[in-house]
């Protein structure tokens, strides 16, 4: 009898679950390659990591490498788990523009939040990108991408142009901006808006090309939360640019105490190794949210217990959804598949074990897949 009703709990919830997984809007996102890869190029876009190793062996040899064998096999047209050569030579086969329109048109993405500011110059636009998925698309500005063209069109007055440019893109419709500070110059990011002064002998020592400099940086966070938008930081998570150590969140602590007046959202990005540092960060700081982003899809099947810890604190009103896709249509489809698969597995357990309702579990979900954007940037 025991059985046969958690069964049934688990056949209902899962019908529900389906509906509220529904129409995600990915909060963060990049443009993708849909030209031919050839295998140097495509083990390079898969994780962090420049390409395999010398030492070691193929990227394919990972969570991520049998997640794409096992998930994006089939959509094109080969046995799950094919091996790593038939894969990518059917990808060959069907030319990279066939294989990124499969891989994207399932992942029932209704909206996504694109960083514009990453290149190369190949990646998707925007609107094709969407397009891709069936579904709209709205700009993130990449704070520092920003500042860098200011530069080099030799401004006489670099806060004004950076500010006028901030709402020209608000009014041309962006929904929010980025910060890469994590990646320039670790995340202590002052409390205190940098003087001009403080500016501009910051400005007299960086490189235009890549600004690199705290002042900088604070500086631009700060203006970005004065204009009123969401402001999103690279947490955790990300390439040999950066130094882990210098990415843990709550090195934020002191700027999060001094703009959670304003009640702007903050979002923390990717958040892994210090995803539980996030979900306490959300839950002591009003306008504090994250996500798993690009977490996700490296950890492949294993991505349920990083949501399962992440639960542990994040308030469910503060937790999105976001890919943090970029350059391989894959990531898109397991970014939003094992996302999904991930909430229906915690969620199920707990409904089974009798900690809470279908419909608890599905009100979740809705927060979690999109309503938690919808509400944080005003879609």
């Amino acid at each position: 009898m025991a059985d046969s009703r958690s069964s049934s709990v688990g056949q209902t919830l899962d019908v529900t679950l389906e509906r509220a997984l529904d129409d995600l809007v990915d909060h963060h996102c990049h443009g993708i390659l849909t030209n031919d890869l050839d295998r140097p190029a495509f083990e390079g876009l898969m994780n962090e990591a420049i390409g395999p190793s010398a030492l070691g062996t193929t990227l394919f040899d990972s969570s991520l490498g049998w997640a794409i064998r096992r998930h994006c096999a089939t959509v094109l047209d080969l046995e799950p788990l094919a091996p790593a050569e038939e894969y990518l030579a059917r990808r060959a086969e069907l030319g990279g523009a066939e294989a990124s329109r499969r891989l994207m048109s399932g992942t029932r993405i209704g909206m996504l939040l694109v960083d514009t500011g990453l290149g190369p110059a190949e990646l998707t636009p925007m609107d094709e990108l969407a397009a891709l998925c069936g579904g709209t698309a709205r700009e993130i500005v990449r704070l520092e991408r920003l500042a860098e063209l200011v530069l080099a069109a030799s401004s006489d007055d670099f806060a004004g142009e950076v500010e006028d440019r901030l709402r020209t893109a608000r009014g041309a419709g962006a929904v929010g901006a980025k910060s890469v500070a994590a990646y320039r110059v670790g995340l202590q990011i002052p409390a205190t808006k940098p003087t001009a002064d403080e500016l501009r002998r910051a400005l007299a020592r960086v490189d235009p090309a890549r600004l690199a400099d705290p002042v900088v940086s604070g500086w631009l966070a700060h203006t970005a939360v004065e204009q009123g938008l969401p402001l999103q930081f690279h947490v955790g998570y990300g390439d040999r640019d950066l130094d882990l150590l210098d990415c843990d969140p709550l090195r934020l602590t002191a700027f999060l105490r001094a703009t959670e007046e304003h009640g702007v959202p903050v979002l923390l990005l990717h958040n892994w190794p210090y995803h539980r540092q996030a979900a306490y960060l959300t839950q002591v700081f009003d306008h504090v949210f994250m996500d798993l982003g690009l977490t996700t899809h490296n950890t492949g099947a294993l991505s349920t217990g990083v949501l399962r810890e992440t639960l542990e604190l994040v308030p469910f009103g503060k937790l999105l959804f976001s890919s943090d896709a970029y350059g391989l249509a894959e990531l898109y489809h397991l970014g939003a598949l094992l996302f999904r698969r991930s909430m229906a597995t915690v969620l199920g357990e707990l409904v089974a074990a009798g900690e809470a309702t279908n419909d608890d579990a599905a009100y979740v979900a809705r927060l979690v897949g999109r309503e938690n954007a919808q509400r944080v940037y005003a879609l």
